[in-house]
């Protein structure tokens, strides 16, 4: 198992948000950690469609121009 290196960063959030989570007991960093990974994961797919757009296209074209391959051997 490795560890994670961890980095302090400054973060500025707005304060009823903070208070909030405070209040209920929410880590701070943990949360920011879980949005950060989720916007990573949004971003890194929404570039995938971008740089693969013209292939997508293509391949969505051809499907509809001659069929999925070994599409005859589908059982339903």
């Amino acid at each position: 198992m490795t560890a994670t290196i961890k980095r302090p960063t400054n973060v500025s959030l707005p304060q009823n948000l903070v208070l909030e989570a405070k209040s209920l007991d929410i880590s701070l960093s943990k949360a920011c950690e879980r949005g950060l990974t989720e916007a990573i994961a949004e971003a890194r797919s929404a570039r995938w469609l971008a740089e693969n757009k013209g292939a997508v296209e293509a391949w969505n074209q051809r499907v509809e121009a001659v069929g999925l391959p070994l599409a005859r051997f589908r059982q339903f």
